[in-house]
């Protein structure tokens, strides 16, 4: 096998890495540089956050029922303009077509 030099090396590496790892991004300039400048792309803003939470029952379900009616109108608006969508669609011959 290795031998003793190894297992010397090898601990060395052991102890090395996870303590070479901490100093190196652990290092408050390090963080500042690297980390806050893409704190707003990992996190939504404070104003964006809803920082009332329903505590009963009944406000939660309230709180649902506007969270449904919310996608349900959005649904209908897309379903409407790909309602409007369709004739223009309709009137191509489709790109198999196209090439008879």
């Amino acid at each position: 096998m290795g031998g003793p030099n190894l297992e010397v090396f090898k601990f060395g590496i052991y102890l090395f890495v996870p303590v070479f790892a901490l100093l190196h991004f652990g290092d408050p300039q390090w963080y500042h540089d690297n980390v806050l400048p893409y704190k707003d792309h990992l996190f939504p803003s404070a104003d964006k956050t809803n920082k009332r939470l329903p505590t009963d029952q009944e406000a939660v379900r309230s709180e649902l029922a506007r969270i449904k009616a919310d996608k349900l109108a959005r649904k209908m608006e897309r379903a409407r303009e790909a309602e409007a969508e369709i004739p223009s669609a309709q009137t191509s011959r489709g790109w198999f077509r196209s090439w008879w």
